[in-house]
Parts: structure tokens; C-alpha cells; sequence
């Protein structure tokens, strides 16, 4: 049965990523700029990144306003209900600046330090993902309504179709680009869709074999790490750790650990 408080987080983040997806959907502006930069140069922040932060803030402040908060634009308070957001309100910013269609809103909904329940609205693909710890992953279409997701049968290293993304700073994205240098040849091949969340939900969904990244932070993958866990995928940092800053792998079952001590032995921890 599932936990009454799982089951009103989720529908609240639904409805918060509902309304944030179709903010920046119907929202962006013909002339959208950067409204400021972060790690480099070419790490941007948009004014709709900070709208829409603050709409799904505000939405679930209202309904459970003793929840703490962790979001990727600022939002950071304590509170004292034992639950805490983790919020990416515009994951793939880049994509969104150039009217890409590859983004996606991300919040995931932690008790006790632990994510209990995900969403992931990708509104240009009319899809969202949620998952509840214990309960499955679950997408929702605007073509084919809610299905039950699983990550691919099993396949060897060889065959494992793998996505990756790239920091913005000049000297890592270089090493990174080493890494996947080495990886191609051992791998059907290697994609870079510019959203670690929508990357993660693909792994749980069946789309992907594998996902890799070094420089996540929580609001990156809260979300997308309990999708694809709870679709059967494995997920995990460097050997024997969690996900982190340092390295995040999901894959399938098949491909995981021996994803994982390539990675290892390339150095992809490393700056």
C-alpha cells in the first residue's frame, strides 16, 4: 500500500511540474535571453529558469509550507517537516535558449534525506515521468496515455547504446571528451542530449542502455536516479558509492558494472 504522504507529494509535484512545463512551454519569449552565467561563460541561466523556480516554489510553499527546499536557481530553506524539494526547474538550458526541444522540468521529493517520489516533465516531448519509491516508474503520453516502464533487456557492453553530457568548464569538458574518445570504440555508440534528467528517465524507459556524467548536483539527478531505479536500472557513482558530483552511472543490469569500471580505469572522476 502506498504511503498516504508519498502519494500527496506526488500529486503535488505533478501539478507543480505540470504548470512549470506549460510556463516555459507557452512562456518562453520570441527574444529570451541570458539573464546571468554560473560556472563559465557558457553556463547560463534564463529568466524563465527563475520564474519558473519560483512558480513551483510557491505552489507547493502554499500546500506544505513547513517542507524545506533545494533548487538549482537559489531556493534553499531548512524546514521542519522532515520533507525537503529538490528542484531543477529548467533542466537542459542550453537546448531551451536555442529552441531545442530536448529539456525538462525536475522535482524530486526527499523524507529523510531519502528521494521518495520523482517527476520529470518533458512538455516538448508531451511526456512526464514519476516514479515513488517502491511503487515502479511510470510515464504519462499525450499520445499513448500511462505505461509502466522498464529499463532494456539484457545486452553486452558492445551492443549498450550510452548517453553523456559535458561540463561547462573548459578544462574538464576536455578530459571528458577523452573519456568518451576511449568509450566509442568499446560501445554500439555514445548520444549527448544536453538534459541529464530526460537522459536518466530514457535510461528507465527503455531508450538508452547507459548514462554517464561527472559535475551532477543533487537537483540534476534527485529525480531521474529514482525513475530509472525504480524501472529496474542500477545507478551509482564510482565503484561501491551513490551518485555524486565526482560520477553518476545508470544503466541497465547488463551494462552497469562493467560501464562503471571502464569509467573508472579512464579516470572520468577527474578534472
Amino acid at each position: 500500500m502506498t504511503d498516504p504522504l508519498h502519494t500527496e507529494l506526488l500529486h503535488l509535484a505533478r501539478e507543480a511540474a505540470r504548470r512549470a512545463g506549460d510556463l516555459l512551454r507557452d512562456g518562453r519569449p520570441a527574444d529570451l535571453s541570458v539573464a546571468k552565467t554560473k560556472s563559465s561563460p557558457i553556463d547560463v541561466v534564463t529568466e524563465m529558469d527563475i520564474a519558473a523556480e519560483k512558480l513551483i516554489t510557491d505552489l507547493i510553499a502554499e500546500h506544505r509550507p513547513d517542507d524545506g527546499f533545494l533548487g538549482e536557481e537559489g531556493a534553499s530553506t531548512e524546514g521542519t517537516s522532515g520533507v525537503r524539494w529538490v528542484i531543477d526547474p529548467l533542466d537542459g538550458t542550453v537546448n531551451y535558449l536555442y529552441g531545442l526541444p530536448t529539456w525538462a522540468v525536475s522535482i524530486a521529493a526527499e523524507q529523510d534525506g531519502e528521494s521518495v517520489v520523482a517527476v520529470v516533465a518533458a512538455p516538448m516531448r508531451g511526456e512526464t515521468f514519476h516514479a515513488v519509491r517502491g511503487g515502479g516508474a511510470w510515464a504519462t503520453g499525450a499520445w499513448d496515455g500511462e505505461r509502466r516502464l522498464a529499463c532494456r533487456p539484457a545486452a553486452p557492453l558492445e551492443q549498450a547504446l550510452v548517453s553523456t553530457g559535458f561540463n561547462y568548464v573548459t578544462e574538464v569538458r576536455v578530459h571528458q571528451s577523452e573519456v568518451a574518445r576511449k568509450l566509442i570504440p568499446l560501445l554500439r555508440d555514445i548520444r549527448r542530449s544536453g538534459s541529464a534528467a530526460v537522459d536518466l528517465c530514457d535510461v528507465a524507459a527503455g531508450r538508452l542502455d547507459g548514462y554517464y556524467e561527472r559535475g551532477l548536483h543533487p537537483w540534476d539527478l534527485a529525480a531521474g536516479d529514482l525513475i530509472a531505479r525504480e524501472a529496474g536500472a542500477l545507478t551509482g557513482g564510482r565503484p561501491g558509492e551513490r551518485p555524486s558530483y565526482d560520477l553518476t552511472v545508470a544503466a541497465t543490469p547488463a551494462v552497469f558494472e562493467p560501464l562503471q569500471r571502464l569509467l573508472e580505469d579512464f579516470g572520468a572522476w577527474r578534472d
